[in-house]
């Protein structure tokens, strides 16, 4: 891979072409987006990396990535989408939720996690992610949590997150900004649900 800025200046004109392509694609998106969803902003990722505190010194980003954020406090949860050969997903959900969050979700588990197995068990949401959210989990159950709760696999979850795999060739096709707002879509009951959580204390009263 030519990841070094002397190739990268030699060959800058055809990365502009790419990120105006990127740009183009992140903006049909986000029109698809805003109509069924209320969206406050897009970010488009630099390309450049910050390598202060890696091993890896190379200074670029071999991919583009852009999010889309939900507007307001009530609409919880990210749009993500990140385009590289080989190696391209969307995702949606809760990154590193902050620890009041993540708990305020593990405390909902704990009493009632029907719901959450609902979003998981929904045909929809299967077809496009599969039958379970990624993202770092722990070992055993956090502190203060019943080792043997039967929804311990929840409870370890340090984010939840969906994410849909694609091929270069699906990249390529014309109707892949319809695919990805057709996956985002598929979202909204896993968005709504966490909304709602988020946005309430265990006795379903507001907190916003």
């Amino acid at each position: 891979m030519n990841n070094n800025r002397d190739w990268f200046a030699e060959h800058k004109p055809i990365f502009i072409k790419a990120q105006n392509n990127a740009k183009e694609l992140y903006a049909e998106i986000r029109n698809n987006l805003e109509k069924h969803d209320e969206i406050e902003k897009f970010k488009l990722f630099r390309i450049y990396r910050d390598v202060r505190f890696s091993k890896d010194k190379t200074p670029y980003k071999p991919h583009f990535a852009g999010s889309f954020s939900r507007l307001g406090k009530h609409l919880r949860g990210e749009y993500y989408l990140r385009i590289r050969p080989g190696e391209s997903f969307l995702a949606g959900g809760f990154w590193e939720p902050n620890k009041e969050d993540l708990l305020r979700i593990r405390k909902e588990i704990e009493v009632d996690a029907s719901e959450f197995r609902e979003i998981l068990e929904d045909k929809n949401f299967q077809y496009y992610f599969g039958n379970s959210f990624k993202g770092d989990e722990l070992k055993t159950a956090p502190r203060g949590f019943d080792k043997e709760h039967p929804d311990v696999d929840l409870l370890r979850k340090k984010g939840f997150i969906a994410v849909r795999n694609f091929t270069d060739d699906e990249v390529l096709s014309p109707n892949f900004s319809l695919e990805v707002d057709k996956s985002y879509k598929a979202l909204r009951p896993f968005f709504n649900l966490f909304s709602d959580i988020l946005t309430t204390n265990l006795n379903g009263e507001s907190i916003i």
